[in-house]
């Protein structure tokens, strides 16, 4: 079948399509990490203890792990727009839901949030490899990009807008939903394009993804990078706070982690591109997220330039991780079914990580046993990467 998005083929539609991508993937990680700054004012509105407080962060991965195999289900099902729509659609009625000012609502709208970011996550590097097959690296890139941007964003201005634009934080959690319906505008055109995995895919591949040590290996370099980094986005306004920065403070250095994780597609995808394999920086960028996060803790006056580099590192990870579901597989149906067995075990090893932290620092209201796991974790990644980034692709 002839690619009908391809560049060059028809350009005002292949643009609406990469706007939409942009759009789309900047719902897949705001709705989830723009709630931590708000943490305290949202279990001080609700008396909320801290498991609960926890469960808000934790509450989408675990949606993240068990609506992923689904998700590849729907796309052969429905369609990849479709399906995708429909991630916008629960994406969307979770924000407003979660803001409606009861605990119910809170801890529903979340969950809704999750399954709709979980499909999200899944389908999105599908049509990346579907739509772009020659410009995998670079779409990859940008809408890493742009989930950073907006993430970042997110962060840094839902104190501001709580606070200092009274809004609440019902309001300011309420406000990304406008970012949704945006999104959503702009796919409704590529619904008259829908099509399923087992129509575009070149080769119709029944290998049983579950049973390869490779597939196993991306899993698990995607997974601990999302342990990595949820945690990091649900602690990291805690430890500066505890480490004497203000609430506003803390928010506004979440905030250029997140940005920071938006920068890595500038210089990650030409470095890429000039190596054989990708192990050497799918070894390094473990390596420096382990040491940035140690002197974190231990030099916090820095937190500024630490928190940055973390982002950086944040990002090449989740980038090459997403990028090997395609550079291992040979064709759509294929990545999509690594796609979803990705996101199933990445996002059960995230959803862990949150709560870990959280009753590892509950043991001495402290910070080190928590960075001695993160450590752990990234040289753990880190020897991964060296069998995830060979130049190989699943039998």
């Amino acid at each position: 079948m002839t690619n009908k998005n391809a560049f060059g083929t028809d350009r005002n539609k292949t643009m609406l399509l990469v706007i939409g991508v942009m759009l789309i993937a900047a719902n897949l990680r705001a709705p989830v990490t723009g709630i931590a700054p708000m943490i305290e004012l949202i279990s001080h509105s609700f008396q909320l203890s801290s498991i609960q407080a926890g469960m808000l962060t934790t509450l989408p991965l675990i949606a993240f792990a068990l609506f992923a195999p689904p998700s590849s289900y729907l796309a052969k099902k429905f369609g990849l727009e479709y399906t995708v729509f429909l991630a916008l659609v629960l994406i969307a009625a979770g924000l407003l839901f979660r803001s409606l000012g009861s605990v119910s609502a809170l801890f529903m709208g979340t969950a809704l949030i999750g399954v709709g970011v979980s499909i999200g996550n899944v389908l999105l590097p599908i049509v990346v490899k579907r739509d772009f097959p020659m410009k995998v690296a670079i779409m990859t890139s940008s809408y890493v990009l742009a989930m950073g941007i907006a993430s970042g964003a997110a962060s840094a201005f839902s104190i501001p807008l709580a606070n200092d634009y009274q809004l609440g934080w019902q309001g300011s959690l309420a406000a990304l939903s406008i970012l949704t319906f945006i999104a959503m505008i702009f796919w409704l055109p590529q619904l008259r394009n829908n099509s399923k995995p087992t129509e575009v895919s070149t080769s119709s591949s029944t290998t049983n993804l579950w049973t390869k040590r490779l597939a196993w290996q991306v899993s698990f370099y995607l997974g601990l990078g999302s342990y990595f980094t949820y945690t990091m986005i649900a602690w990291l306004p805690s430890l500066l706070i505890q480490s004497g920065f203000s609430a506003e403070e803390a928010g506004g250095i979440h905030g250029i982690f997140q940005i920071g994780t938006a920068l890595p597609g500038i210089f990650v995808i030409p470095l890429v591109a000039r190596l054989n394999d990708q192990r050497l920086p799918a070894f390094g960028i473990c390596i420096i997220a382990g040491i940035c996060s140690v002197g974190l803790l231990y030099l916090p006056e820095f937190a500024y330039i630490w928190s940055f580099l973390l982002g950086l590192a944040s990002g090449a990870w989740f980038i090459l991780g997403l990028s090997f579901i395609s550079f291992r597989t040979t064709s759509a149906l294929q990545a999509t079914t690594l796609s979803g067995m990705a996101q199933f075990v990445g996002y059960s090893l995230a959803a862990i990580g949150p709560m870990l932290a959280g009753y590892l620092h509950g043991l001495h209201n402290g910070w080190q046993e928590v960075m001695i796991m993160i450590v752990i974790v990234c040289v753990i990644a880190a020897s991964l990467g060296l069998f995830a980034g060979r130049r190989v692709t699943v039998d």
